[in-house]
């Protein structure tokens, strides 16, 4: 597991081992091509690989616990409106609220309920198409990269079932105690910030130059960088935004 320099997202290895810097894991040799680059397919995870929002049905989940108050969860809900209509949104804050429930609490607990979470309420929903595309970008030789906006500790626990080697998502800021705080740790993997984090990831993983963006899948209009730096952009079942790019610009829809 790599960090970035401001800790805004984990990078896992499918195994859950923690690699650093200097650990032999971090060879990039097993994933060289005859080429002598690194082939990468990233995947968001919510709308994309799972028919479904994973931090709103996380947020239904709080609420049926009563471990949200009503206020939080009516700015929430305005949030959520405001997010629909496209306008502009602070990503952090709306995180922050959901994390209230959690806040003191320890880290190990609130991961141990986020992955019971992701079994009851997430794992049904990943998508069979998204589970064959992993496959064969594996099969392919392609490194797959789960990128997204999710809480970290959802996205690894889809690790353990499904082929992906490395994932970038949002992490939330713990405290010294080994408590969760209401914080992100740098900035919430979203929209622009997924090209940035995996541009940054590769890099220190592999080397910069030596890796190309051969896949990219995404649903949203926010996945339109992501989806634009890829070889091979895919968007599936885009929203309309995102299909009218995708129509412009050539790139394939797939209905998962």
């Amino acid at each position: 597991m790599e960090e970035s320099a401001d800790n805004s997202q984990v990078l896992s290895e499918a195994d859950g081992s923690v690699a650093s810097p200097a650990d032999s894991s971090d060879d990039p040799s097993p994933f060289v091509q005859e080429d002598g680059l690194v082939h990468i397919a990233a995947f968001d995870f919510d709308g994309t690989c799972i028919s479904g929002n994973s931090p709103v049905l996380l947020v239904r989940r709080l609420m049926k616990l009563g471990m949200l108050e009503k206020s939080v969860l009516a700015r929430i809900m305005l949030w959520g409106i405001a997010y629909k209509l496209r306008l502009p949104q602070n990503e952090s804050w709306v995180r922050g609220l959901v994390f209230r429930a959690f806040a003191g609490k320890p880290v190990s607990h609130i991961d141990a309920f986020l992955r019971d979470f992701y079994d009851s309420d997430v794992a049904s929903l990943f998508r069979e198409r998204a589970t064959a595309e992993l496959l064969s970008q594996k099969e392919q030789g392609r490194v797959v990269v789960l990128v997204s906006a999710t809480f970290e500790p959802i996205v690894s626990r889809a690790m353990e079932f499904h082929p992906i080697d490395f994932q970038i998502s949002t992490r939330m800021r713990a405290a010294k105690d080994g408590t969760y705080t209401c914080e992100v740790e740098g900035l919430p993997v979203e929209g622009d910030q997924k090209i940035v984090r995996l541009r940054e990831f590769a890099d220190e993983r592999f080397g910069a130059g030596r890796w190309v963006l051969d896949a990219a899948y995404g649903d949203h209009h926010s996945d339109r960088t992501l989806l634009g730096a890829a070889r091979n952009p895919v968007a599936v079942t885009p929203d309309r935004p995102l299909a009218r790019t995708a129509k412009s610009e050539g790139w394939r829809i797939a209905e998962w």
